[in-house]
């Protein structure tokens, strides 16, 4: 297992900017999902979990551990001295070992022709891996596991060490998973091909490189694919962008993007708005839990500890997850000493085979500020609002760690009031493990606040009743405004709800969409894996 953080446990999830769009079964659903893969069309209820089938015959996997096909380009030369049979069998042997759900493991024939590829090794794993996890569902009848993924280590290794991803800077969101998508531009970062290019907030995509953003023929998808989430750098496209009418016909933009190094802010706006009765009210956009931005939010704090704020409006919409330990410190942050004292943040459950590795950790107090080797440098006393309650801007591409710390905070009584839409739904997290030029992130363990719930799988729902209801107001994400500008629907409505206690009526200022020639390939856009899961890591 790869351990960077010195501190007693953390999560990291990560980083990636990037998204992607791939053909799926089922509806429509929200947009900037973080679901990973086609996923069938969901059951009326939840299915029962497969009977246990422990396997027979399976040797540790460090017995077959970088023992590599000879065909994987992936792996380092020297240890191309196995084959693809043997990575299947380590790989077998590491689900026994380390996946949550290990008793729910298919029966799967490891020499069937889609597994045994030598000629795309890669490809054969991948199939064998998703072969592997379990085909339970939700209560809402989506996939349990939706979340395990594999990368080519060096990939991860770059992404996650460095910080910046391959892209133009857009963090992209679609209306509809079928024509009209209206794939359109969330957010654009600061010193990106986009912001340079004079992109905003809001721009519709019609077309890249000539093919439309409605496109349905396969080769289309791939060109889509391609465009929206770049592999490499120093890739030019060609877009054509509406603005001021998501339905196409507003005023015409066309530019040519070539992709780049994009690197992440994860603090991008902090501000602080008088409300309606006088009070200082903080808000702050927080996009990334990554370990640039662990200064950047004990800035943001102190400034807003300085200016007296007596609420808070945290922006999480665009936050897929990231370092769990930040979100321990920002939650304490939020809650401060006295609210958090002798109280849990989150316990992480393993396994059967691994209940020895249960562990708790407290409500970090401390900042931990990582070197370049992934050390603590600075463990200084973190600056604390002691808010009795916070306001959480959130929607589909809230997730992770984005949700541990809304779980975490109401695991202490502290009021979170959301506003927005129905979180991910991940309350799980991952250990990297490589083998043979390849990370996997089987789902290693479920985490739980200091009441011992951590039931969400089907995400956090504003206004809803049951466990995973949290008091709230459903708006849509008005992409017709800026962030951080009061008219905006969602941050309007939290300034109008600390005032009246009630939802306000319909404030999203989004554009009429055309249904006409509905249908279609459904698709979903996803951001990279790395951007919306966990990963356990010792702090």
């Amino acid at each position: 297992m790869k351990s960077v953080c010195p501190r007693p446990s953390a999560v990291i999830a990560a980083l990636s900017a990037s998204l992607l769009l791939v053909a799926c079964g089922g509806g429509g659903g929200e947009a900037g999902s973080p679901k990973f893969g086609p996923e069938p069309a969901p059951s009326p209820s939840p299915s029962p979990a497969p009977s246990p089938q422990p396997p027979l015959g399976l040797q540790p996997s460090s017995n077959y551990a970088q023992q590599c096909a000879p065909e994987n380009s992936l792996a380092p030369q020297a240890s191309r001295v196995g084959s693809l049979s043997v990575e299947k069998q380590w790989m077998r042997s590491y689900f026994d070992e380390a996946y949550l759900w290990r008793d729910e493991v298919p029966q799967v024939d490891a020499t069937a022709a889609s597994y045994s590829n030598t000629a795309n090794v890669q490809a054969s794993l991948e199939a064998y891996f998703d072969a592997l996890l379990t085909p339970a569902r939700t209560a809402s009848g989506a996939q349990r596991d939706r979340f395990s993924f594999t990368i080519p280590t060096a990939k991860w290794d770059q992404e996650t060490k460095a910080g910046v991803d391959a892209g133009f800077g857009i963090e992209w969101t679609m209306g509809s998973r079928t024509p009209p998508r209206q794939i359109r531009i969330a957010s654009v970062a600061a010193n990106s091909p986009a912001s340079r290019a004079g992109l905003m907030r809001g721009d519709t995509l019609l077309t890249v490189n000539g093919v439309s953003a409605d496109t349905n023929d396969s080769a289309g998808l791939v060109a889509l694919n391609d465009a929206l989430s770049p592999d490499a750098v120093g890739k030019s496209y060609v877009f054509a962008f509406s603005r001021g009418d998501a339905n196409g016909l507003g005023q015409s933009i066309n530019t040519s993007l070539l992709s780049a190094e994009v690197e992440k802010i994860p603090v991008p706006l902090t501000q602080v708005l008088t409300g309606m009765d006088g009070k200082q009210v903080g808000y702050m956009v927080f996009n990334d839990h990554i370990a640039k931005g662990e200064a950047q939010l004990i800035a943001a704090i102190n400034s807003f500890q300085r200016a007296g704020v007596s609420d808070l409006v945290l922006d999480l919409r665009y936050n897929g997850g990231g370092l769990l330990f930040m979100a321990s410190e920002l939650a304490y942050m939020v809650a401060g000493p006295n609210q958090t004292a002798n109280k849990i943040f989150e316990t992480s459950r393993y396994n059967s085979r691994r209940q020895n590795d249960n562990f708790s950790y407290p409500f970090f107090n401390t900042s931990c500020i990582l070197d370049a080797n992934s050390k603590c440098t600075q463990e200084q006393p973190l600056p604390s609002l002691g808010l009795k309650r916070v306001y959480v801007l959130a929607q589909s591409g809230t997730c992770s760690a984005s949700e541990a710390f809304i779980n975490g905070l109401r695991g202490i009584d502290v009021q979170v009031i959301l506003i927005g839409g129905k979180t991910c739904g991940k309350p799980y997290g991952f250990t990297a493990k490589d083998n043979c030029g390849m990370s996997y992130f089987p789902i290693e363990f479920g985490g739980v606040n200091n009441k011992g719930f951590g039931d969400y799988a089907d995400g956090f729902v504003p206004a809803g009743s049951g466990a995973t209801g949290v008091p709230g107001c459903v708006v849509a994400d008005d992409l017709a405004n800026a962030l951080g500008t009061p008219q905006e629907a969602m941050l309007a409505a939290a300034l109008q709800h600390r005032i009246s206690g009630s939802c306000p009526p319909q404030l999203a200022k989004g554009f009429s969409v055309k249904r006409s020639g509905e249908g279609g390939v459904p698709l979903e856009l996803k951001r990279s894996p790395l951007r919306s899961n966990a990963f356990h890591l010792p702090r």
